[in-house]
């Protein structure tokens, strides 16, 4: 399993990411395309539902994996840009972190907005990794470390950009959500692990997380707006 299908498992599996997931689900109707679809579980859960859930991701392994654990799933190798999808053909689209890897977020938005019906729902959400809250013996140490790991990506900060990204493609109604991610358990390691910091600054979080002491919170931006007719 890729170190990046754990830690999206990892994420995934909290009763938090749990409860929002599902908040994303509403209103979508009963065609949804989930854009960047990782591992398969929107898929599995909104077919669940009695929705065609139609899973989408550049990666052919993420794909592999997605249908493996999700046969039942209908699942494409695509761009976010360039979905495999007629126009106005489906109710619902949903894109759960993903955008901020992506080379211009701009068209993939723009791409929902060709594939939805009029009336339909589109739905971003993810973090914004500049506000990534931890606490620290050295918040120094720590906010350097948040912001290297931001700054290594193609868009670190595209969800406090969201609402204006369906605004600015003619999309109605939007709206704009936060929610917070919190651990405080060693549940948080692989997060944290994954920002790169070095092995002094990830044995104090450990030990913190012994000590009943550690403390991270994500905060997550839901987005959401109607394809005008």
């Amino acid at each position: 399993m890729s170190t990046l299908l754990t830690l999206l498992d990892a994420l995934d599996d909290r009763p938090q990411a749990v409860d929002l997931r599902e908040r994303t689900y509403r209103g979508l109707g009963d065609v949804v395309v989930d854009v960047g679809c990782g591992g398969g579980r929107a898929v599995g859960e909104l077919a669940a539902h009695g929705v065609r859930a139609i899973g989408v991701d550049a990666d052919p392994a993420m794909i592999e994996t997605a249908a493996a654990r999700w046969p039942a799933g209908e699942f494409h190798v695509a761009d976010a840009a360039a979905l495999p999808l007629g126009d106005r053909s489906v109710t619902g689209y949903r894109a759960d972190k993903v955008l901020h890897v992506l080379p211009e977020p701009a068209l993939a938005v723009a791409e929902a907005r060709r594939v939805l019906a009029p009336g339909g729902r589109a739905v971003l959400t993810g973090q914004d990794w500049d506000t990534i809250v931890i606490d620290s013996d050295d918040p120094a140490r720590t906010r350097s470390i948040v912001h290297t790991r931001a700054d290594g990506m193609p868009h670190p900060r595209i969800a406090r950009r969201y609402r204006n990204l369906l605004l600015d493609n003619g999309f109605t109604d939007v709206t704009v959500e936060v929610h917070a991610l919190v651990w405080t358990d060693a549940g948080a390691l692989p997060v944290l692990a994954n920002l790169g910091g070095d092995g002094a600054w990830l044995a104090e979080q450990a030990a913190r997380a012994r000590d009943d002491r550690l403390f991270v919170a994500v905060p997550i931006f839901l987005a959401a707006g109607t394809r005008a007719g």
